[in-house]
């Protein structure tokens, strides 16, 4: 079909939202004459997600759902919903339509315009902690030095053509940080702003804890900015090893006693809290090239269902 637009949606105990959600998709597409198709990725959920995708493939022959063997992680459902999209044009949006359905029709019109990635921006972040909000500018402020592009109100929520879409799934890392890839990958690019919206049903998946480690992976999966963290903090204990030498000869020639415990401890404990950090920084990148090196896949496919009906053999298993 011309011009088809795929709609890439993971989930992850989402069996509240996914008959609304796939209800009023059809509604907006349908309405502005925008052929598409709904890509449900099933993360690995406890609750009645896979139930309720199949539910919804029986009433629209445009859902396809896939299910994961296991949960693998927000990251890997969006790779597995692009792998196999087939539209012309794929979005990836929140499955919780805090994200605006409506916005896709804008995006659509600037991909018809020549545009290859429009990316969708947060006018605010809505109804979040203080804590959380100032982690996630810190994020995205070393996010922004580092690919040269202002990622500050950044999101999942964008539209990409095909031809960015394939070069994306063509990259061979497991680890990639989709928000940031989709940027730097180039190509004509556009943004729309849109609000957040209230999540009308269930609970959000991602605590303090959780946003804490996914920014953390994300940066190693993106850049080496980490490393130089190390390189840094040895030069700060050599500058203050340097004047603590000359402090200590100062005093050694002026005939005045070095007091030897208290400072003794402390450099000690400023040099080794330095090393166990830059060793644990370290470490964290050899075990991501560990991950690497062992070339397993992004994720494990378990079924794939269209309109109701198993297609997981004639599929794409694009996990690699």
């Amino acid at each position: 079909m011309k011009n088809m637009l795929s709609v890439v949606l993971p989930a992850y105990n989402e069996g509240l939202m996914i008959g609304k959600t796939c209800r009023v998709l059809r509604e907006v597409l349908e309405g502005a004459g925008i052929p598409y198709e709904l890509v449900l990725v099933n993360d690995g959920s406890s609750d009645n997600t896979w139930e309720e995708i199949l539910k919804a493939g029986h009433k629209d022959p445009a859902v396809l759902g896939v299910r994961f063997s296991r949960n693998f992680g927000k990251e890997a459902a969006v790779f597995a919903g692009m792998a196999q999209a087939s539209g012309d044009v794929v979005a990836v949006m929140d499955c919780d339509l805090q994200h605006p359905p409506e916005t896709l029709i804008e995006m659509y019109a600037l991909w018809k315009q020549g545009y290859e990635v429009i990316e969708g921006v947060k006018k605010s972040r809505g109804r979040e902690s203080f804590l959380h909000k100032e982690s996630a500018g810190f994020f995205y402020g070393i996010m922004s030095k580092v690919t040269g592009i202002n990622m500050q109100n950044a999101s999942d929520f964008k539209m990409m053509d095909r031809q960015v879409v394939d070069n994306i799934l063509a990259m061979p890392e497991r680890n990639m940080f989709f928000r940031a890839t989709s940027s730097w990958v180039g190509f004509r690019t556009t943004s729309v702003e849109f609000e957040v919206r209230e999540r009308e049903a269930g609970e959000s998946k991602w605590s303090t804890w959780s946003l804490v480690k996914y920014a953390f992976t994300n940066i190693v999966a993106f850049t080496t900015l980490p490393l130089q963290f190390v390189t840094v903090a040895g030069g700060i204990c050599f500058l203050g090893s340097l004047l603590l030498i000359i402090y200590s000869l100062v005093q050694y020639f002026s005939g005045h006693a070095v007091e030897g415990y208290t400072t003794t401890l402390l450099v000690l404990l400023l040099i080794g809290s330095a090393i166990m950090l830059s060793l644990g920084i370290i470490g964290y990148y050899i075990a991501k090239i560990y991950e690497e090196v062992k070339r397993r896949p992004r994720y494990i496919v378990s079924r794939i269902m269209r309109g109701g009906e198993d297609v997981s053999e004639t599929a794409r298993h694009d996990g690699r």
